[in-house]
């Protein structure tokens, strides 16, 4: 049976009582946590409940905790979450920031800036960095901290108790937790046991290509195309290095791409382009990483938390990459899931509150996103798509 992508609503959710700084740390400091999945969400969450004190054990399916992948977007909402985790300052030596972007027709005609707002005082409107980079800059902040990391493992079953959780491991070994956080992606092994109520995401019709390889001479900021069957932007990622994606309406395929293929699918879906779509096309190699997936999406429905289980990240509100937004849900998730269990009087009560200051900016950032992508399955015309980001955005700009 099909799902919806989107949640309708949250169920109703007593907020936990908000009583000041003097509290903070009851609910953290000396607990036994299991974050599951290495990803942005999990090590954001390992980061800041180490720093406030628990005892965070963190897994990752990955025996060498790799990420593959391009360069990804960082919105000023999602640079502000970084400054929040402490890591701005790594991100902005290792990738590229920008004062915004500019949106161009797909010919190269320059048509408007992108209305994205600066957040806070000396905090970039935008950015870009090697998802690699990325990773590397938060595996050394988990690995500087108390934090055990078991790599290779996941979790083959999870009991909730009345005071936590008794986990059983791929590798046969157990253990019990006061609290357990899945945050092991779109995929989340979490999410299938423990929450029988929520379901896969859904695709959305279009698929993402992306390309990294060396910056186009005259580019300096972000820059995004529009007008076409197939929009289209290019994002600095470090000083030299860009990377390009392109949105088609997705073709079901029994086999994956080659990469001969993928090199000449993409070079043909620019043939139109000018700008500097057009001088990607003409300086592409086969050596830069290129790639083709499929988007999918879902804001899970409520309750977000079973017990003293909690999900986080794609687990429960996985986005597609329109408002480039989903690594900057995953930070904030992990930040306020900290807040609010630092400040409550159980663990309970924490988790209830954290889906309650979550669940409703979740929902715009899913709904916004999925709602540009029919716009431009629709062939709508730049200025209404880029409205909708620019509006979209905005949004975000309020505190989490």
């Amino acid at each position: 049976m099909s799902q919806s992508i989107v949640a309708t609503a949250a169920p109703p959710i007593a907020q936990a009582p908000r009583t000041g700084r003097e509290r903070q740390g009851i609910m953290i400091s000396g607990k036994r946590i299991l974050i599951v999945g290495g990803g942005i969400g999990g090590m954001a969450a390992a980061i800041r409940i180490a720093e406030q004190g628990g005892a965070v054990t963190l897994i990752d399916i990955d025996p060498d905790w790799r990420v593959y992948g391009a360069g990804i977007t960082i919105t000023g909402p999602t640079l502000r979450a970084y400054r929040h985790l402490g890591l701005l300052d790594a991100i902005k030596e290792q990738g590229a920031i920008a004062k915004g972007s500019t949106i161009f027709r797909y010919d190269g005609l320059r048509l408007q800036q992108l209305d994205e707002p600066a957040l806070e005082e000396g905090l970039p409107a935008t950015g870009g960095i090697m998802r690699p980079k990325l990773h590397r800059i938060m595996q050394a902040r988990v690995n500087a901290l108390d934090v055990d990391i078991r790599l290779g493992l996941s979790v083959s079953a999870l009991a909730n108790r009345d005071d936590g959780v008794d986990v059983t491991f791929t590798d046969g070994t157990t253990g019990d937790f006061d609290l357990v956080v899945g945050a092991d992606s779109i995929y989340s092994t979490v999410r299938r046991m423990a929450f029988p109520h929520m379901g896969e995401a859904q695709p959305t019709g279009q698929g993402c290509w992306r390309v990294s390889m060396k910056r186009p001479p005259t580019l300096e900021s972000g820059e995004i195309y529009l007008g076409h069957r197939y929009p289209a932007g290019i994002n600095r990622c470090a000083a030299d290095m860009v990377y390009l994606w392109m949105l088609t309406p997705h073709e079901h395929r029994e086999v994956h791409f080659t990469d001969a293929e993928l090199f000449a699918r993409l070079q043909e879906n620019m043939a139109d382009f000018g700008g500097n779509i057009a001088w990607v096309r003409d300086n592409m190699t086969r050596n830069d990483w290129i790639n083709y997936r499929p988007l999918a999406a879902a804001l899970q429905p409520g309750p977000w938390h079973s017990g003293h289980i909690v999900l986080l990240g794609d687990a429960v509100h996985a986005t597609t990459p329109h408002m480039a937004s989903g690594a900057g849900m995953a930070v904030e998730s992990a930040l306020v899931l900290a807040e609010e269990l630092d400040r409550a009087d159980s663990i309970g009560a924490g988790l209830a509150a954290y889906q309650a200051r979550r669940f409703d900016r979740c929902r715009h950032v899913v709904e916004t996103s999925i709602a540009v992508g029919r716009m431009q399955l629709a062939g709508e015309p730049p200025e209404v798509v880029g409205g909708a980001l620019g509006a979209g955005l905005h949004r975000l700009a309020d505190a989490y």
